[in-house]
């Protein structure tokens, strides 16, 4: 590791550190058009806020989520559950409104943790959880969207997140084996029955987004999105644009590698933990994906910004209607988040940034096998 990476990674443990201690901040907007709360008193964030969708079928929602995935799966270790509660209610308190789960993270008991976390302030926020697996002994065991087996979903979904209601329901991944339209048209009948208030995909092709859009109009579609990994730039926005559909990219810091802290000697837990098998988290592909790292603080730390604030906000300012859920697990982090959202580019900075991100060609893939195959639909 070169002197200047070690000076990084020390430097941003520290800053860190000091996140947990240091009042809130602001800069200006990063889109004119977003709303912005009043200044909060005790230091708060102020939130930005931006819309998903469009009509009686948008949502208006804070500009950035929370993923709460990771709080309980796929990240190698499991928190401690008073601790995580504590950190969704701090985002609450933040500004945060929109926050992500699914029946499949754990299995369960990442909607339980959410819900329990999010009782208490049900009607300021919005939830956000998914269906389309079976779930065989604990584990994943294939696609599954047929209209039963979503009512089932759902009906056990809303006991475990406590709740009436879901805001917005995802389709998790396209079953090749049931027809789209009826996908939508069972959510169709959860909204008119109240269960749920809107419908989204998750790594839907443009040709199913169309169909499911044409029975039951689309709020969201929630796709892998960071400068990982930029593919729905070529297709998928532009359907988005010309539906009024709002874009929801999760894992917006690569499942953490954007933030810099990880590197070809982080250790993951394959029982618990996807990235042990994806072809981007080797050694060999983290070193040679190490460019992207120095372009995002050459940029930040002439700005005061870090790595993963730099990334998010370059997702920010592609679109008014792109909302990241990044997760975390730690205060400090959630508040680095929070504050991208409040970074400016100006439009030479934005053109310098794109053209220099353009020219880095990306080592190893996002997924392999039955994975890859699932997003592909």
């Amino acid at each position: 590791m070169s002197h200047d990476r070690r000076n990084f990674l020390k430097a941003g443990a520290t800053l860190g550190a000091s996140l947990l201690a240091a009042p809130a901040f602001s800069l200006s907007p990063v889109q004119s058009n977003a709303t912005t709360n009043e200044t909060t008193k005790g230091g708060k964030t102020n939130v930005k806020h931006r819309t998903l969708g469009s009509g009686k079928h948008s949502l208006e929602v804070s500009a950035l989520g929370l993923g709460c995935m990771g709080m309980s799966y796929h990240r190698s270790f499991v928190p401690d559950r008073k601790s995580m509660i504590a950190l969704i209610r701090k985002a609450v308190d933040m500004g945060v409104t929109l926050f992500d789960t699914a029946e499949v993270y754990g299995p369960y008991i990442n909607e339980e943790l959410v819900g329990e976390a999010l009782a208490p302030f049900r009607k300021k926020i919005l939830l956000c959880s998914k269906f389309g697996f079976n779930i065989q002994n604990g584990q994943m065991a294939g696609l599954n969207s047929k209209p039963d087996h979503i009512r089932n979903v759902v009906e056990q979904s809303l006991k475990r997140l406590r709740t009436d209601h879901i805001d917005l329901l995802y389709q998790h991944r396209v079953d090749p084996n049931v027809p789209i339209e009826d996908v939508a048209g069972t959510v169709k009948d959860l909204i008119r029955e109240g269960k749920v208030r809107r419908f989204g995909l998750s790594e839907a092709s443009v040709e199913n987004i169309r169909k499911a859009h044409a029975v039951q109009p689309l709020t969201a579609l929630q796709s892998e999105y960071s400068l990982m990994w930029r593919k729905p730039e070529e297709d998928v926005f532009k359907v988005c644009e010309e539906l009024g559909i709002g874009f929801v990219p999760y894992s917006p810091l690569c499942r953490g590698y954007l933030s810099g802290l990880i590197n070809e000697r982080t250790k993951f837990i394959a029982a618990n933990d996807n990235r042990a098998t994806l072809p981007r988290y080797t050694p060999e592909a983290i070193k040679a994906n190490w460019v992207m790292i120095d372009v995002l603080t050459e940029f930040g730390n002439h700005r005061g910004y870090t790595a993963a604030q730099v990334a998010l906000a370059f997702l920010l300012a592609q679109k008014p209607w792109i909302v990241p859920i990044p997760g975390t697990t730690k205060p400090a982090h959630l508040q680095e988040n929070l504050w991208s959202a409040e970074i400016e580019f100006t439009p030479d900075e934005l053109k310098g940034m794109t053209e220099a991100l353009s020219k880095i060609t990306v080592v190893g893939d996002r997924y392999t096998g039955q994975a890859a195959q699932q997003v592909r639909n």
